[in-house]
């Protein structure tokens, strides 16, 4: 299976989040895939840039260096933008709203067939076919 962190889950993993590091490491010892979808890390690096934490800085590099991290950041490509345009018609028929960056992680999910790991479902929830599951949460 392949998961695809959503920017809340990844702050949740740097403050050391009992939760999501316990399933992180799970899904590691399965052999799921981890991601981080540019756009997450686009939003995670714009937050290091306003409020340096060298600490979670190092952390996340550790999550998402290339040759020996545990996620990979793959590109945005040409299927997750036509996804991204059907997102946005699909709510925009339907009235609902959502955020751009929102509409991009998920589009990028549907694109790549990735379940979202994300504790903010509600922002997700009127996106059709969109697998979420919420690593929060203690069961």
């Amino acid at each position: 299976m392949t998961y695809a962190l959503d920017t809340n889950i990844v702050i949740h993993y740097l403050r050391n989040t009992p939760a999501v590091l316990d399933k992180i490491n799970a899904a590691t010892k399965r052999g799921d895939s981890l991601i981080v979808p540019q756009v997450v890390d686009y939003e995670i690096r714009r937050g290091f840039s306003i409020q340096r934490s060298p600490k979670k800085e190092h952390a996340y590099g550790v999550l998402t260096e290339e040759s020996t991290g545990i996620c990979n950041i793959p590109p945005m490509d040409d299927e997750s933008w036509k996804r991204a345009e059907q997102v946005y018609a699909e709510l925009y028929k339907n009235r609902f709203t959502s955020g751009e960056m929102d509409m991009l992680i998920a589009a990028f999910c549907l694109a790549n067939d990735c379940t979202l790991v994300t504790n903010n479902t509600k922002d997700f929830e009127n996106i059709d076919g969109l697998s979420l599951t919420d690593w929060t949460k203690i069961e």
